[in-house]
């Protein structure tokens, strides 16, 4: 930075906050008009950073209401550590390692702002803010006028002093007072600073607006700790997912839009291209022709069970990596499993539908508890297994069957056939997954070999059942009630209107595909999936990816992350090893995995090191991506 200044804010820049407005927060918490004095200063802040009033006029009025003393501003300190910009946070070493061209200019107050900023390696005497003025008690009771920074266009002057004439002097702030630096030519640049608040009236001004530091640092190719700005990194997030995970993912600094529908294979490919993340549920097919269009795409996630919905081998060789959450709705899918089960023994949907026309029906016939009868669970797996404990602690005996081998929970009995448990069961419920061998396993053979009066579920995918076989045993009488939460074909929408067969039969419970729809499931389902795709663009992370290697990493510390994703073939590593030796790249720690198609390596190196090793890397035969995390 030889010869190159940069001049940064301090409230709402360096910290997420406004910290007189904080320090009101704190001094007045006790005050019985605490809300509506702190809502004042708060919106005085705002007209003094908007240009609405002047400097000084803004900094009088909010003293004047501050009643603040001391231990106040002690309690503030403590609390502006918390509140530290993230990406200032996570670039400590960049003001370290350049102190020396470094200046804090701010309208803010000493007595809070050095203590924060020095811990990052910034020189006291390269920081210029107001002081305030204490009576005996401690208490504030003004500021010191004769500081220039207590005065309208004081940064302008203040920055005019520094020496820095003929310099390229940067200036980075929020508020119209930063501006002004570069507006009366003591700054070469305005940097419009925008990741805690964006005021219009300050970037329309700007030469740049940005939205982290790392953008800053990432523009002048400064030492930095991520390779590339997360604001830059475009998220696409598909049909409601829940707003825990959104949040999370936006909290990243990552940009995220958000579509509550699906989208049909055209609208995907043309959203898709400069997408790096991509997150849906259940009906947005992620085909080839997708995959194809996505340019930058690094990962999917599918905020539910299943992956059906993605053309899994061709994202792994496109390398994209797929994750989704096989657990986080598993309670929910079940208890819905044991309510139908329970509706239907007691025929409370066809003795609902009579009430609701007036006719009254008390009749015990056909309704029976649901204690001693069996249970056939098609597909012992996460949810299979749950339902298998919660079935047998209400009295039921519970039979399952799979195709692959499975170690039974409690006193189930393990069916070495489907024909064996279907012709035993008292109620058949599937939970098998949506692979297409899975397609219709059950249809006009599997019903006819089920007993008579049978109750069937099907929670599981829309497209494993014959839908007119089933309706031809529904009328039949073969099945004596039903429960489906899945269809072969769904609505995209809530405003396209649902069209089946099934509909109709007052001794079938339909519901549209909520078996993980409670708020606990969306919950879990919303923080576990964004926290996977975090960890693995921020860190490599591939953990419980479904189609990639699965590499759990340590946190990365003084050095870089090189990520190298490549078709599985023999010498690779050697060849990678060979790039980083060529270029004297100091190894500091490696991790190799691989699957049937490709292979996945981490090699942690010295914070200093070549560059072209990136360009060489992607050079290395089967490449398919090689990236770098700082």
């Amino acid at each position: 930075m030889e010869n190159k200044f940069l001049i940064i804010d301090f409230d709402s820049t360096f910290v997420q906050v406004e910290a007189l407005d904080e320090l009101a927060a704190i001094a007045l918490a006790e005050h019985p008009d605490s809300e509506s004095i702190v809502e004042r200063i708060r919106q005085i802040t705002n007209q003094g950073m908007e240009g609405k009033i002047s400097l000084s006029d803004s900094l009088a009025k909010r003293i004047s209401l501050l009643k603040a003393n001391k231990k106040h501003i002690e309690l503030l300190i403590e609390a502006l550590k918390q509140k530290i910009t993230p990406s200032f946070k996570r670039n400590k070493e960049f003001f370290e390692k350049f102190a020396d061209n470094i200046y804090i200019v701010s309208s803010g107050f000493k007595e809070y702002i050095t203590p924060i900023v020095t811990a990052f390696g910034i020189k006291e005497e390269h920081i210029y803010a107001n002081t305030f003025k204490f009576d005996e008690s401690g208490s504030i009771n003004g500021l010191d006028e004769n500081n220039l920074l207590s005065k309208d266009q004081g940064k302008v002057i203040v920055v005019s002093t520094l020496g820095l004439a003929g310099k390229t002097v940067w200036a980075v702030g929020d508020g119209i007072t930063d501006y002004e630096i570069k507006l009366y030519g003591a700054a070469n640049k305005f940097y419009a600073f925008t990741e805690n608040v964006t005021r219009p009236a300050v970037t329309a001004h700007a030469d740049v607006v940005i939205q982290s530091f790392d953008e800053f640092l990432y523009m002048h190719d400064f030492p930095r700790a991520i390779s590339y700005p997360r604001n830059r990194i475009k998220i696409l997030l598909l049909e409601n997912v829940h707003p825990n995970g959104i949040k999370m993912l936006q909290q990243e600094g990552y940009a995220v839009e958000v579509v509550k529908g699906s989208l049909s294979e055209d609208e995907l490919c043309e959203k898709i291209k400069d997408v790096a993340i991509l997150g849906l549920r259940s009906k947005t097919n992620v085909t080839k022709k997708v995959l194809d269009a996505a340019e930058r795409l690094l990962s999917i996630g599918c905020f539910c069970i299943g992956t059906n919905q993605v053309d899994l081998d061709y994202a792994t060789k496109k390398g994209v990596c797929v994750f989704n959450a096989p657990y986080s709705n598993t309670r929910s899918v079940v208890e819905q499993v044991i309510g139908s089960i329970i509706m239907l023994m007691r025929k409370v949907v066809a003795k609902n539908a009579m009430l609701q026309q007036g006719k009254w029906d008390k009749s015990a016939d056909n309704c029976y508890e649901i204690r001693g009868k069996k249970l056939g669970i098609v597909g012992y797996g996460n949810i299979g297994s749950q339902l298998s404990v919660l079935a047998e602690s209400l009295g039921m005996q519970v039979l399952y069957y799979d195709l692959t081998e499975k170690l039974q929970l409690g006193n189930a009995k393990k069916c070495e056939t489907i024909e064996e448990l279907l012709e035993q069961s008292d109620i058949v419920t599937l939970h098998v997954d949506g692979r297409k061998s899975n397609a219709n396993i059950i249809g006009k053979y599997e019903f006819s070999k089920m007993k008579n009066n049978v109750i069937f579920i099907n929670l599981s995918r829309g497209h494993v059942v014959d839908i007119d076989a089933m309706v031809e045993a529904l009328n039949s009488k073969k099945i004596m009630g039903a429960a489906v939460d899945v269809f072969p074909y769904e609505p995209k929408n809530n405003q396209e209107e649902f069209i089946s067969p099934l509909r109709g039969f007052d001794n079938l419970i339909l519901t549209p595909h909520i078996g993980g729809s409670t708020e606990e499931a969306q919950l879990n389902i919303g923080e576990f999936v964004a926290r996977r795709m975090i960890n693995y663009v921020n860190g490599g992370d591939s953990t419980q990816s479904v189609n990639m290697p699965n590499i759990q990493l340590p946190e990365l510390r003084r050095a870089h992350r090189l990520i190298h994703l490549h078709h599985n073939t023999s010498g690779v590593l050697a060849k990678i090893n060979s790039v980083l030796a060529q270029h004297k790249a100091n190894i500091l720690g490696q991790y190799l995995k691989t699957n049937e198609q490709v292979g996945y390596v981490i090699s942690d190196i010295d914070v200093e090191y070549d560059k072209e090793v990136i360009a060489e890397l992607k050079k290395i035969d089967g490449t398919i991506k090689s990236r770098v995390l700082y």
